[in-house]
C-alpha cells in the first residue's frame, strides 16, 4: 500500500509548507508539511465546515484527525474558554499541531497527541473533524463509535463528509448506531454533518 496522510511515520522527506487562513474573522499562520493532510492549503471540506458552523463558546473540545491543527486552532484561537485536544495517528502531524500551537500562543489550551495519549476520563463538549474517510469503513466506524462514545451529555459532534464519498451512507449509519445526525449545511459537494450523544 502506498504512502497516505494516516501513515503514523509518513516516508516522504519532510518539507514545511505555510498556509494563511481567515477563519471566523481571524487571520491565522500555520505550517503544514509533506506526508500531512491538505500540505500547503484549507482543503476544500474543511473550509466548507468552517464557514458553515460557527465555533464553541468554550469547554473541551476535541479535532479528531487533527493534521497540522487548523481546526482545533481555530477554535482555540476565538474561543478562549476552550481547551482543545487535537488527535492523530500521524506523527508528523502531531509535530506540526502542536509547533502551530506554540507560534500562535496556544499551547496553553492546544495539545495535539496520539489517541492512546488522551486520558480516558475526559468528554467532550464538542468533537469537530474532517474524517479519514478513506482508511476504509471498518476503521472510519471503529474510530466514529470509539469518540463519539466520549461525547458529555448533550455533547455534539460536527463533521464534513463529501457526498461522492459517503456522506448520505454515512448519516444512516450513525442513526443505527443510536446517534441521532442532522445535515446542517450542504456546499461544493460536501455535507455538514450534526451528531448528537443518544
Amino acid at each position: 500500500m502506498g504512502e497516505h496522510y494516516f501513515s503514523a511515520d509518513p516516508a516522504v522527506p519532510f518539507k514545511r509548507l505555510p498556509v494563511r487562513v481567515r477563519i471566523w474573522d481571524k487571520d491565522l499562520v500555520l505550517s503544514s508539511g509533506t506526508g500531512v493532510f491538505a500540505q500547503g492549503r484549507l482543503d476544500p471540506g474543511t473550509a466548507v465546515l468552517l464557514r458553515e458552523v460557527a465555533p464553541p463558546d468554550g469547554g473541551t473540545v476535541l479535532d479528531l484527525g487533527c493534521g497540522y491543527g487548523v481546526i482545533g486552532l481555530a477554535i482555540a484561537s476565538v474561543a478562549p474558554a476552550s481547551t482543545v485536544w487535537g488527535v492523530d495517528v500521524n506523527e508528523r502531524a502531531l509535530v506540526l499541531a502542536n509547533q502551530n500551537a506554540v507560534a500562535l500562543g496556544l499551547a496553553d489550551r492546544f495539545r495535539a497527541v496520539t489517541p492512546d495519549a488522551v486520558d480516558e476520563t475526559v468528554q467532550f463538549e464538542e468533537i469537530w473533524s474532517n474524517p479519514p474517510i478513506r482508511i476504509g469503513k471498518p476503521a472510519l466506524h471503529t474510530l466514529l463509535r470509539t469518540w463519539l462514545a466520549r461525547l458529555a451529555p448533550n455533547g455534539r459532534a460536527v463533521m464534513v463528509v463529501g457526498k461522492n464519498l459517503g456522506s448520505d451512507s454515512l448519516q444512516r449509519w450513525l442513526e443505527e448506531e443510536g446517534y441521532p445526525t442532522t445535515r446542517l449545511a450542504s456546499a461544493k459537494g460536501f455535507r455538514v454533518l450534526e451528531t448528537r450523544r443518544s
